[in-house]
């Protein structure tokens, strides 16, 4: 299953920032273990935001954050914050899975 992984990023030091997005990361590594195909909006959107001369980076990473969830079949969500509600409600809008701990998702057999 292709599965979003969805937690917050946004914080008030760089350092949160990172601590963040590695919880983000190692949620995925937990899904790729378990069989699933993991992703990542932000793995998307932050390298191209970085390098673009944009009026709000908020609005472009969110934009293709959900453009990149938009593809999946199911979230797991590992925090809240305004942009993991918006992935969550993609998600939800469509019913499938939103999950809240990787233990509530099966394994597929490899």
């Amino acid at each position: 299953m292709i599965i979003g992984v969805a937690g917050p990023y946004s914080a008030a030091t760089q350092e949160q920032r990172d601590k963040n997005f590695e919880a983000i990361n190692m949620a995925a590594a937990r899904l790729l273990e378990k069989g699933h195909i993991p992703l990542v909006g932000l793995n998307a959107a932050l390298p191209v935001v970085k390098h673009a001369n944009v009026p709000d980076s908020y609005k472009a990473i969110m934009d293709i954050s959900l453009s990149v969830i938009d593809k999946c079949e199911a979230i797991l969500v590992i925090g809240e914050s305004a942009g993991v509600q918006k992935e969550k409600e993609l998600v939800s809008s469509k019913g499938f899975p939103v999950y809240y701990s990787i233990d509530e998702i099966p394994a597929l057999i490899l």
